[in-house]
């Protein structure tokens, strides 16, 4: 009888360590699911150098300065392995480190405090568990200058900004609705980069998705306008721009989008993408004005107008917008801009990049190229700017060729300068504050001699009495 109880007890207790295991696996597998559609890996892998998965180091360009990413590994040195699950949440939630050091919002808890408890639970189980430790510091350290290397000031700047609350369904919409909504507000942190930014830097909600300078790129409007905006797209074509990085005969992802379709978006679940297509096809329309004539048919061939001419393609000869086109250009994306048969080389009308409003992602491509990995294909389009393997252009020449595009396929009301180029090339426009920045220690010296003469000016005022 005792060993029938033994026998028993002992089936009854590997089962439930089964089932544990098993229930630890889900868990894990979740959080896993949750960092992929966080974008965890795109800023804590520095790939550029081969770097370790979540070892951080990898260099986030921002208009106060470059923004290192930590290790997130669970080395207890290192990394965050000594992270209470408290800890954990304070730092997704409220941008505040164990050892209370505050983040920068370039680390979107803005967005990640809409996580629910039990995602942050996922999320924490998944980095202590399903993480490999990487026991070594990242490369490089973020050092901005006076006075943003204060990072006390954040907490100040979260007391105006943070809103920490977590999302909360919609009773009055669906399911695929609510869930895009709270993929959109929260992991996926679309607004982070699409939402426009107040002179503090924070996410000026009253515009929430409208679109926004992103150093040299620009992360155009994505509410439901329908000249703007996405509001004339499909579902699908957002579904298929998501996962595969291309629309056709709508936009390419480049730049900051192409890091988010390589490391994130594509790996998301159909049922995900629908969802976030479904969201935003209703985010209220915050557009400006209209595109342009970007979206018109192709009406003008390069070579037509080209031959004839002296070695119009020869090096050195290439002195005009169309010249410098047919020369580096027209090969892939085909003398009259339509592209390649499959629209692999898009077509330069009917694109979002040369319909904008805003040339910058124009500039921005030309200058640094297009270069994403999904679903084990390479999408490549070679730089022209700095360390060009193809050849460096110059910002005159950048610039004959974005207003040749422009006037000829894009949108002709559209100019850009040989300062607009230069300006993408350095990182894209300054806002204010980064701007200020220089001005501030000397103000602020400034500030206090004036304070200590009128403090001199008055006890003598006061001794004289």
């Amino acid at each position: 009888m005792n060993k029938i109880t033994h026998s028993l007890a002992a089936t009854l207790l590997l089962g439930s360590g089964f089932a544990a295991h098993a229930q630890d696996g889900d868990l894990i597998a979740k959080g896993q699911a949750l960092a992929i559609a966080s974008d965890c890996m795109a800023c804590h892998t520095n790939t550029q150098q081969q770097g370790k998965p979540f070892a951080g180091g990898y260099g986030i360009a921002s208009p106060m300065g470059t923004i290192y990413a930590t290790n997130i590994t669970p080395s207890v040195k290192y990394g965050i392995g000594g992270y209470s699950e408290a800890a954990f949440a304070d730092v997704l939630r409220s941008g505040i480190r164990q050892d209370g050091t505050y983040l920068y919002p370039a680390m979107p808890y803005t967005a990640y405090t809409r996580l629910s408890d039990d995602e942050i639970h996922a999320l924490y189980t998944y980095f202590m568990h399903g993480v490999a430790p990487v026991d070594e510091p990242p490369k490089r350290q973020t050092d901005l200058p006076f006075p943003f290397n204060i990072r006390l000031s954040m907490a100040v700047w979260n007391m105006l900004y943070l809103d920490n609350r977590r999302f909360t369904p919609d009773v009055t919409k669906g399911e695929a609705w609510n869930e895009g909504a709270a993929l959109v507000q929260g992991p996926a942190h679309c607004g982070t980069c699409h939402t426009p930014r107040n002179v503090l830097m924070a996410e000026d909600n009253s515009r929430f998705l409208m679109g926004a300078s992103l150093g040299s790129w620009y992360a155009p409007n994505i509410t439901a306008d329908r000249q703007e905006g996405i509001g004339d797209w499909s579902e699908q074509e957002l579904v298929n721009y998501l996962k595969t990085g291309r629309a056709e005969g709508r936009a390419q992802a480049a730049g900051p989008m192409a890091e988010a379709v390589e490391h994130s978006f594509q790996y998301l679940t159909d049922r995900q993408l629908q969802a976030i297509a479904t969201y935003l096809k209703t985010v209220p329309s915050q557009g400006e004005g209209r595109q342009g004539n970007g979206l018109s048919q192709a009406h003008y061939n390069v070579e037509h107008h080209l031959r004839g001419m002296n070695s119009p393609n020869a090096n050195h000869t290439l002195n005009s917008g169309e010249a410098l086109y047919s020369g580096y250009c027209a090969s892939c994306h085909q003398p009259d801009g339509s592209g390649s048969l499959n629209q692999a080389y898009p077509s330069l009308f009917n694109n979002s990049t040369t319909a904008a409003n805003n040339p910058s992602n124009l500039i921005a491509a030309i200058l640094q190229g297009v270069d994403r990995r999904v679903d084990g294909k390479h999408v490549l389009m070679p730089s022209f700017g700095a360390g060009s393997y193809v050849g460096e252009l110059t910002d005159k020449q950048v610039a004959d060729i974005a207003n040749f595009v422009l006037q000829k396929y894009g949108n002709s009301t559209l100019s850009v300068s040989e300062a607009d180029v230069s300006e993408v090339r350095a990182g894209g426009p300054k806002p204010l504050l980064a701007r200020a920045q220089p001005m501030i220690l000397p103000g602020m010296a400034t500030t206090a001699v004036v304070i200590i003469l009128l403090i001199l000016f008055w006890l003598r005022r006061r001794k004289a009495r």
